[in-house]
């Protein structure tokens, strides 16, 4: 079949003549391929379609308004349990990750007992004085504060520092 192209000298003529040149084209190419004789008739139509206006099909509209309001509660009730499962998970990696967090503090806090007990001890502390050059405490180097107030009258005056003289002496060991 030969194809038809409309060139610049064409489209000069009208296009019912264009058509005619066509269809007698076409005809003639289709009698040649035949092996009898038939008789075949184009006619072509105009039609005019623009002034033509749709009417709006109201039960249509009224399903495709359905469909789109069941489709959108769908949609999101998906997205809620979609929600509601993500947030699961994400808790429970929250729960593990807190789980792991306590015992690693229980683990420090066990190793911090265990260097207080070492660093408490009184043999270590004692020789760690000695070590230093401390010696014990004698009997008259403690003076208690409550002692002092009660030994007043007038309790209620502010107390001031005073120096005594038996405490400023130094120790008998240094």
């Amino acid at each position: 079949m030969a194809a038809h192209v409309a060139t610049y000298f064409d489209s000069g003529r009208s296009s019912g003549r264009r058509i005619e040149e066509l269809n007698s084209r076409l005809f003639a190419e289709q009698q040649r391929l035949r092996r009898g004789a038939t008789l075949e008739v184009f006619f072509p139509k105009r039609i005019d379609n623009s002034r033509l206006v749709k009417a709006p099909d109201t039960g249509r509209i009224r399903e495709m308004r359905i469909f789109t309001a069941a489709v959108t509660v769908l949609l999101t009730l998906i997205m809620v349990y979609g929600l509601q499962h993500f947030s699961a998970i994400e808790m429970g990696y929250n729960v593990e990750s807190k789980k792991q967090q306590l015992e690693s503090l229980r683990e420090q806090n066990r190793q911090l007992k265990l260097s207080e007990a070492q660093l408490t001890q009184p043999r270590r502390i004692d020789q760690m004085a000695r070590q230093m050059g401390l010696v014990e405490l004698q009997p008259n180097q403690v003076v208690r504060v409550t002692d002092r107030v009660t030994d007043h009258a007038d309790s209620a005056a502010p107390a001031l520092a005073q120096v005594s003289p038996n405490a400023a002496s130094p120790a008998p060991g240094r």
